[in-house]
């Protein structure tokens, strides 16, 4: 499996798909039932469609099956940091290393355009996620931010990767 840009000839509801997927799997317990049922596949593919320069695909010989996204900072009190946006497979495809792949496709891409650190928000509750970011040199911050996900109040924590 290989770590490559979008192509043209790709499909961005493929990717779009695989977000809905790895959200319906990976967050179910956190986020509200109702609200993972009704993830509709194609819901990201505007939001992705804007960031093809900064998306990675991983692929196996019949789909898309992962994909990262990254950009500059999107908080001003970490201008000159790299943001690693989001970080998503099909859940078959958990625990075989293709996502640290991804992360780390992701944080060298940043650090080439001189981003030299970078951090990235986790669901507090999200243990296993956060398991992966520490295990791949991410530590939590002690920043966190509130959120809502359909009508559940969530904590996200900020996590960085100083380099």
């Amino acid at each position: 499996m290989e770590i490559r840009r979008f192509k043209e000839t790709d499909s961005i509801d493929d990717v779009s798909r695989v977000y809905a997927e790895s959200w319906k799997y990976a967050y179910r317990g956190i986020i509200p039932q109702d609200y993972l049922d009704g993830i509709s596949e194609t819901r990201w593919s505007e939001y992705l469609r804007r960031e093809i320069p900064n998306l990675w695909i991983v692929g196996d010989d019949k789909r898309i099956i992962g994909a990262s996204t990254y950009s500059p900072a999107r908080d001003s009190k970490y201008a000159g940091w790299g943001e690693i946006v989001s970080i998503y497979l099909l859940p078959e495809y958990f625990h075989r290393r293709i996502g640290t792949r991804l992360l780390n496709a992701s944080v060298n891409e940043l650090i080439s355009k001189g981003y030299g650190s970078s951090y990235l928000w986790v669901l507090e509750d999200n243990l296993a996620a956060r398991k992966f970011y520490e295990k791949n040199g991410f530590s939590y911050s002690g920043e966190m931010a509130e959120t809502d996900i359909g009508g559940k109040k969530l904590n996200e924590l900020r996590y960085v990767l100083i380099v």
